[in-house]
């Protein structure tokens, strides 16, 4: 692993993803903006990916709660410890700028930091039995127990940290053992936490990290026999796949968005511009709750275009190692010019490009579209980048709901006004997983629900606290209990 990332990870992560993997069998990881190598990982094949579960299932965890949550804790010091140091492999290996790296690297000390202090928390419930004539004396207890088998975790590029970190954190605090497989794109800073957790006193045994390349071990991850459940993040076509594939196992998938945010003629345009052009270009645009679609009415869409394009106008796209960037490079050439092809279709149907600058290999700077029509491939896909589309829509809010509504994704969605009526109307009738007021719709604390519906999942709900009930069997049991 070529210098200044080597000294990052260690040698158990790399040992137990390597397991009997062949040292000229490997992946290599490159910066996005450079080309340069970062590193190499194992390429692993199915017979590695079955290795690995068959010695998680071989282990029976019997961590305290307490135990549970002093590994929890210390990893989240260890992230803070060394929050620099992580963050600048994130921004190797993804091309994320260092100000969102950092923000990743504190979002997952809080992930772990909730979810240590979660981990003590009962989970029980108690029902009384004497509450009909058909009654008892008796008591009804539940409790949560690990999963039988090990849980099958899969995660994207996007967040190479806090995605992990919401897959992982749930585990440990409810006992389980996972064997998880990070995208070929970004895996260093998974194996970096793995070392982390193991140095704060997880056994190896609760957490595998195998890396390798879909085509290889895509299959054997989701068919393993003992892989009680599938936890995926990632784009809609691999999720629709992983559901066909699973069978008879327990599934959460996290999948697409296409997050609309929504102005109507009321709105404070300065906050919504802002929440507009940050919530699109935050992260590179690579969020699954990344602003995707602007849904402004027609009275006010002039002064808000104005307010966004001189925002855009602010932002440096650059060098993502450069402290002062503020937006790095996508994940390859090859998404930089699906988003490039897109915008040139979204303008001869029609929109405008009122701000942006020439790709550069994986560098797409932001780009402001206006007059985009809002059933394009631009909009109507998930464009994945930091793409400022401006659909102009009637005032009437019943047009606004159906246009937010024309897609096949319902993560999340935005909503810009003070007007109560409204707001109880795109409360009701959104079809989403969550509506946020004045907020982007990425807004979450990371113990709060999420997911979405529709194309963007089945309805489950990830966060520290819905993760830890997915992640669980409820056993119930009753005893005599005087009246």
């Amino acid at each position: 692993m070529d210098a200044p990332v080597q000294p990052l990870i260690r040698t158990e992560a790399m040992r137990i993803a390597g397991r009997t993997v062949g040292t000229d069998d490997v992946i290599e990881v490159h910066n996005p903006y450079t080309g340069a190598r970062v590193g190499t990982v194992p390429a692993a094949r199915p017979e590695h990916v079955r290795n690995a579960f068959a010695s998680a299932k071989a282990f029976r965890p019997r961590l305290t709660r307490h135990e549970r949550q002093g590994v929890l804790l210390a990893a989240a010091a260890a992230l803070a410890t060394r929050k620099e140091e992580i963050s600048a492999l994130i921004t190797a290996e993804s091309g994320l700028c260092l100000k969102d790296s950092l923000y990743e690297v504190g979002r997952a000390c809080d992930v772990f930091s909730l979810a240590g202090q979660a981990a003590i928390q009962d989970d029980g419930q108690i029902f009384a039995c004497d509450i009909t004539h058909h009654g008892k004396p008796r008591r009804i207890y539940t409790t949560r127990t690990p999963l039988l088998g090990v849980i099958s975790a899969i995660t994207p590029f996007n967040h190479p940290l806090n995605m992990v970190a919401h897959k992982i954190a749930p585990a440990i605090a409810t006992n389980n053992r996972v064997v998880l497989k990070p995208t070929e794109q970004t895996p260093l800073t998974a194996l970096l936490l793995a070392d982390l957790l193991y140095e704060a006193g997880l056994p190896p045994e609760m957490l595998a990290v195998v890396t390798g390349r879909p085509d290889a071990i895509g299959d054997a991850m989701i068919t393993d026999l003992d892989a009680d459940l599938v936890t995926f993040t990632g784009s809609v076509r691999v999720g629709k796949e992983i559901a066909a594939k699973a069978g008879y196992r327990r599934l959460i998938l996290e999948l697409g968005g296409n997050d609309p945010l929504i102005v109507m003629e009321d709105a404070d345009l300065d906050r919504a511009a802002e929440l507009a052009v940050s919530g699109a270009t935050k992260n590179s645009g690579q969020r699954c709750t990344a602003v995707k679609r602007i849904l402004v009415v027609e009275s006010v869409a002039d002064a808000f275009a104005e307010r966004c394009l001189s925002r855009a106008r602010k932002l440096k796209a650059g060098d993502p190692a450069n402290p002062d960037t503020d937006i790095g490079t996508v994940i390859s050439e090859k998404a930089a010019r699906l988003f490039e092809r897109r915008v040139e279709d979204a303008v001869a149907r029609g929109a405008h490009v009122l701000h942006g600058e020439p790709r550069r290999g994986a560098l797409f700077p932001p780009t402001v579209v206006d007059r985009v029509p809002y059933d394009c491939e631009l909009v109507r896909e998930e464009t994945f980048g930091p793409v400022i589309p401006l659909i102009r829509c009637p005032g009437d809010i019943a047009e606004v709901i159906r246009i937010s509504n024309s897609t096949a994704y319902g993560l999340s969605s935005g909503v810009c006004t003070n007007r109560l009526d409204y707001i109880t109307r795109f409360v009701s009738e959104l079809e989403v997983g969550t509506v946020n007021i004045w907020e982007v719709p990425g807004y979450r604390t990371e113990m709060s629900p999420f997911g979405g519906i529709k194309d963007s999942g089945l309805g489950y709900k990830e966060g520290v606290v819905e993760t830890m009930k997915g992640y669980t069997n409820v056993r119930t049991y009753s005893l005599p209990w005087p009246g």
